[in-house]
């Protein structure tokens, strides 16, 4: 009995860090698969989510929501979408940077 609790507490911390993060908005891969790059009027976006790159995806991702309510990926290495990065990190220091 005790030789099973001592193994069972020295496997856990080898099974936990092979475990996947739990969190709010943890998703394990990239949202954005079809990129925009077309120009939005400013008039039609309703908000702009900007997602760094990390271990659920290689590639910085920009989500808008339209005024219509649909979500669209912008492609992040657009020029325009590049100025309106910048302007939301500029108005928003703790964003995290994503213009590589």
């Amino acid at each position: 009995m005790c030789v099973c609790i001592y193994v069972v507490i020295c496997a856990f911390p080898c099974v936990a860090s092979g475990m996947q993060p739990l969190g709010r908005g943890y998703n394990r891969r990239c949202l954005c698969f079809d990129l925009e790059s077309r120009v939005i009027p400013p008039d039609k976006l309703r908000s702009v989510e900007i997602l760094p790159s990390g271990p659920h995806c290689r590639n910085a991702e920009v989500v808008a929501q339209l005024a219509g309510g649909e979500k669209i990926c912008l492609n992040h290495r657009a020029p325009w979408v590049r100025r309106l990065v910048r302007f939301i990190l500029e108005k928003e220091p703790h964003q995290t940077a994503l213009l590589h």
